[in-house]
């Protein structure tokens, strides 16, 4: 039995992968190989208990693939992939578990899970717009927070992606009550940020979380590569890893 959980991290010279190194000892967990995109994975021959996958969307499925066949459990942190790479990499959760979330942040999956909740509650009469806002180095949009947030506003409105109107300009005419209003923000260094408004006749309610250091995502992610260590083959959230239900 080892002291100390055996990490694989993919990505580790990004910003996410640079934030995991410098807390990943104090959780309990430590890095005994680390790859970065173009790089070989077949120099990596030792014995890990998880890998954590921060790196792009084109080169998350051939390292899950390699972790599939190794029986190495899995956490994906990367956003961006087409919907043909997940239905791929989706299919190697028969082979080993894999925990795949758009925000390791703690207080991002309360908010899902907040989110859920009033979505429930506040239905007939109540609008509802998305605003996120990340730093100018982010290529994708919306995040991968956004659209986890969307995927429990459509499951609660029982509506689907073309209910959505992603920002507005020019003559657009009135609001439809199906419409789920998206809009994305990008400057400077925000880390990220994201609200999710309930707007009635006379009333709004506003539910927001605001990171100011990805180390609460690092945090997030050592969390679930500790609690998938062993665990049987299949998906799982975070919302698994808190147990949020």
């Amino acid at each position: 039995m080892h002291s100390h959980t055996r990490i694989l991290l993919n990505g580790y010279k990004g910003r996410m992968g640079q934030a995991i190194m410098t807390i990943v000892e104090s959780e309990g967990a430590i890095i005994t190989a680390k790859t970065d995109v173009g790089d070989t994975l077949s120099a990596c021959t030792g014995d890990y208990d998880a890998a954590i996958d921060f790196s792009f969307h084109s080169v998350t499925l051939p390292f899950i693939e390699w972790a599939a066949s190794r029986n190495i459990p899995a956490v994906i942190g990367t956003t961006g992939h087409t919907q043909a790479e997940r239905e791929s990499i989706l299919k190697f959760t028969t082979k080993i578990p894999i925990v795949w979330s758009g925000n390791y942040s703690v207080g991002v999956n309360l908010l899902n899970h907040l989110t859920a909740k009033a979505a429930s509650v506040l239905k007939n009469g109540y609008d509802i717009e998305l605003i996120e806002m990340h730093h100018h180095h982010k290529k994708d949009a919306p995040s991968g927070t956004a659209e986890r947030l969307l995927e429990i506003l459509r499951t609660s409105r029982d509506l689907d992606p073309t209910d959505e109107q992603h920002g507005r300009k020019g003559l657009v005419g009135e609001r439809q009550p199906r419409e789920i209003g998206v809009h994305a923000i990008r400057g400077g260094d925000i880390v990220g940020e994201h609200t999710v408004l309930f707007i009635g006749d006379g009333e709004r309610i506003e539910l927001t979380h605001k990171a100011t250091d990805r180390k609460i995502f690092a945090l997030g992610a050592v969390r679930a590569a500790l609690w998938v260590a062993g665990k049987q083959p299949g998906l799982f959230t975070m919302q698994d890893v808190l147990g949020l239900y």
